[in-house]
Parts: C-alpha cells; sequence; structure tokens
C-alpha cells in the first residue's frame, strides 16, 4: 500500500488521533493533515479532558458506542503508564459527582464497570463541599491534557512521515483526484462540509486558573465543574445548544465564578490564567461511517469521524480505532455500501 495517498481533514484531538492509528495500522501509506485550525484554534485545545463519557452520549449501535468507550479507556490507560505519559498530557486523576436533585445525576453505566474506582459517596465526603448535595459518588479515571496531547501527536504523525497541510478546504471536490481515501475529521465544519444539518454546536465556556492545592475534579449541579490539570485548574462551565458565539461571555464568566467558588470556596482569589471558549461538534448519533460519493467524475472514498459533541476527548481513540477499521475495508474493496 506504499503508493496510496491518504487525506485526514482537521487537526482537532480526532483527527491527530486517527492520524496516528492510521500510521500504525496502515504502514508506507502517504497521510496527510489538512486543516486551517492547528492547536489552539481547535475546540480540543478548550477541553479539560476527563474521561467521563455522557450516559446520552451514542453511537450507530449500544454495542458499538461501548465498544469506543471501552477501547478509548483502554487506549488512555495504556498511554499514561508509558514513558510517553507527562509529554503526552496523560495522568490519571480521581473525584467526585455531586447532585442535590437526582442520584442518576451521579451515576455513568458507561464506565462504572470500566475504571478502577467508581463508588457511592459517603456521607462525610457529601459534606466535603459547601452546598445541600444528597447524592453523589467518587470515582478515578484518566484526564488527558489537550495543551499537552495535540503537540506530542502532531510530533508524533510527522516523525513517522506524516505531512501537515494549512489549507482551508471548501469541498471534498478539492481532493478529488489528488487522494485514494478521505477521512473527514471536521467536528463543527462538517455541517457545511457534508451539508449535515444533524451537527449542532454547543458553547461552552472556561476558567483556567492557577490553583496546584486542587488535586480532585467536582463535578455538581448546573453543569459545574473543577478539573485539575498539568498546569492549571479548569473552571466552568455551560452547554449551550446551537450558539455560535466564540466570545468570551461576561454574564457566563461571573455565573462560573460564582458556582465554582461556591462549590470549592478556596477557589476564591485564585489567579486567572485564561478564559476560553469552544463550540463543541454535537450530532446524534455520532458519525463513523464510509461513504463513495461521486466528485468530478471519479469516485471518491470517505470514512466520516464526527459529532463528537463534548466528549472527543473521551472517545477519540475508539472511534478513530473504528474509522480506520473502515478504511481500510474500504481500500480492500470489502465495503458493503
Amino acid at each position: 500500500m506504499s503508493d496510496l495517498k491518504i487525506a485526514i481533514l482537521g487537526a482537532g484531538v480526532i483527527g491527530l488521533t486517527t492520524g496516528l492509528e492510521l500510521q500504525k495500522e496502515i504502514k508506507n501509506a502517504n497521510i496527510s493533515i489538512i486543516a486551517d485550525k492547528f492547536f489552539k484554534d481547535t475546540t480540543s485545545y478548550v477541553a479539560a479532558g476527563v474521561f467521563r463519557p455522557g450516559t446520552s452520549f451514542c453511537g450507530p449501535t449500544d454495542d458499538i458506542t461501548k465498544k469506543w468507550i471501552t477501547d478509548s479507556y483502554y487506549y488512555w490507560d495504556d498511554l499514561r503508564l508509558t514513558a510517553h505519559a507527562a509529554n503526552a498530557g496523560v495522568t490519571q486523576v480521581s473525584g467526585y459527582i455531586f447532585s442535590s436533585t437526582s442520584p442518576s445525576i451521579t451515576r455513568n453505566h458507561y464506565i462504572e464497570k470500566l475504571v478502577p474506582i467508581y463508588r457511592a459517596a459517603t456521607e462525610e465526603e457529601l459534606q466535603l463541599c459547601p452546598g445541600d448535595w444528597k447524592y453523589g459518588s467518587f470515582y478515578t479515571t484518566v484526564l488527558t491534557e489537550c495543551g499537552l496531547y495535540l503537540p506530542w501527536a502532531m510530533m508524533q504523525f510527522t516523525k513517522s512521515g506524516g505531512k501537515l497541510i494549512d489549507y482551508k478546504l471548501e469541498s471534498f471536490g478539492d481532493l478529488s483526484s489528488e487522494y485514494d481515501l478521505i477521512i473527514n475529521c471536521t467536528g463543527l465544519g462538517a455541517k457545511y462540509l457534508c451539508n449535515d444539518h444533524k451537527v449542532a454546536p454547543i458553547r461552552g465556556q472556561v476558567f483556567k486558573v492557577k490553583a496546584p492545592w486542587v488535586k480532585t475534579f467536582f463535578y455538581a449541579d448546573y453543569d459545574t465543574y473543577i478539573i485539575p490539570g498539568f498546569s492549571s485548574v479548569t473552571l466552568g462551565g455551560c452547554r449551550q445548544y446551537d450558539s455560535y458565539n466564540l466570545n468570551i461571555d461576561k454574564y457566563d464568566s461571573l455565573s462560573i465564578k460564582e458556582r465554582c467558588e461556591a462549590f470549592l470556596p478556596s477557589l476564591k482569589g485564585a489567579e486567572v490564567v485564561a478564559e476560553r471558549v469552544g463550540l463543541r461538534p454535537h450530532r446524534d448519533p455520532v458519525r463513523i461511517e464510509k461513504e463513495i460519493v461521486n466528485v468530478n467524475g471519479k469516485r471518491l472514498k470517505i470514512v466520516h469521524n464526527y459529532g463528537h459533541g463534548g466528549y472527543g476527548v473521551t472517545v477519540a481513540p475508539g472511534t478513530s480505532i473504528y474509522a480506520v477499521k473502515l478504511a481500510k475495508e474500504l481500500l480492500m474493496g470489502n465495503s458493503k455500501l
């Protein structure tokens, strides 16, 4: 397959992880990542990166969804145990999720039997943070900080012969004559590239603060979260469906600050390092499927891998493994379309 030319569209966590998986599975192919946004300009860069798939996250079937999540967890956890872990931004973290309204909020059927620890919080633990917390869980999981992972993955990709091309793609026709296969990891961009009306942004906004004393993550009602990373702590958040606003909203800032400081009073006065906004590319279900389209008289083989919403960092490995499997089927001519 040495003459194969493959293009991956998108350089966020999905595109880069797909690139690494593709290099592992298809040796000697010429693989390029084409994007007009890299590193700090990607939505992935805003993410806190805790492995915690939402209970509403879904692929085409329950079995496939569970496989994506399971494969992802072991991928991140295996990377955590290598010499690359610190440079790749992968570590283990433990914490709590509290709720004053419903026990179901503190449960997660996807990971309760997957992560090493997932248990109900004790009565004493429910008193750890101010608030009328009636329900809670404690668990240990992995965290992937994209501020470290994205440049590390990019370096691994280029070291293995991958190319990075800075180009704003307007249509698949721009590439049809050059590549044997395209893997579409354009996230929110797929809304326009594929004319896919199921894709919608879910806006998020966070603070990054210096609070090295915070070693434990916390989730609470109203999309409140406090997540320690390698060099800062992420405070959030909000989920605004169909909002395209990439500006810092002062009312969201006030709300996040008030909720997080009420939840963990030691955060009062913590130095703010940055405020960031990202548009999560939501689609129900996530689209990972193969397609052959006729473009400019040529049959173009495409594998789509987009629509992960707020769980792109969490499930990037599992969905990349799945997408590369579909890519191999297309290239071998075993495709059932």
